[in-house]
């Protein structure tokens, strides 16, 4: 088992940053041939979620219907001013399960591991376990 910490450094307030190559990373690191990684963002503003890594526009349609479904200055109780990116962190979540076969990532032809910002620019961290 190894667990790891990826830094990330984000620019906008709402962002997805593929990290698909650190994760990958990790688990060559690791040894492990057949398992699973866990990734993990330990942060309420902020998640991480498995998609389409083929064409950038999949991460702006991402990012601009989660801002229609859950504006930005709403009627939000949360005095912060970022309710939304607390909201939008809960509704994509905060980690993923990826199993490891032949030493990999087990991800689909398209599919990626993408940071979700919400509540940026900001320096995270994502924690990765393989086991």
């Amino acid at each position: 088992m190894i667990t790891r910490d990826i830094q990330v450094k984000t620019r906008a307030r709402n962002e997805l940053i593929d990290i698909t190559p650190q994760v990958e990373k990790v688990v060559e690191e690791s040894g492990i041939a057949e398992g699973i990684c866990v990734v993990v963002v330990p942060h309420t503003t902020a998640a991480v979620t498995i998609n389409e890594n083929a064409d950038p526009s999949v991460k702006a349609d991402i990012i601009t219907k989660l801002g229609e479904l859950v504006p930005a200055g709403d009627r939000y109780l949360h005095l912060e001013g970022n309710a939304d990116a607390h909201i939008k962190a809960a509704l994509v979540g905060t980690s993923e399960s990826i199993l490891v076969r032949g030493g990999k990532l087990a991800l689909g032809t398209w599919q990626g591991v993408f940071f979700c910002e919400f509540d940026g620019p900001r320096k995270r961290q994502v924690w990765v376990r393989v086991m």
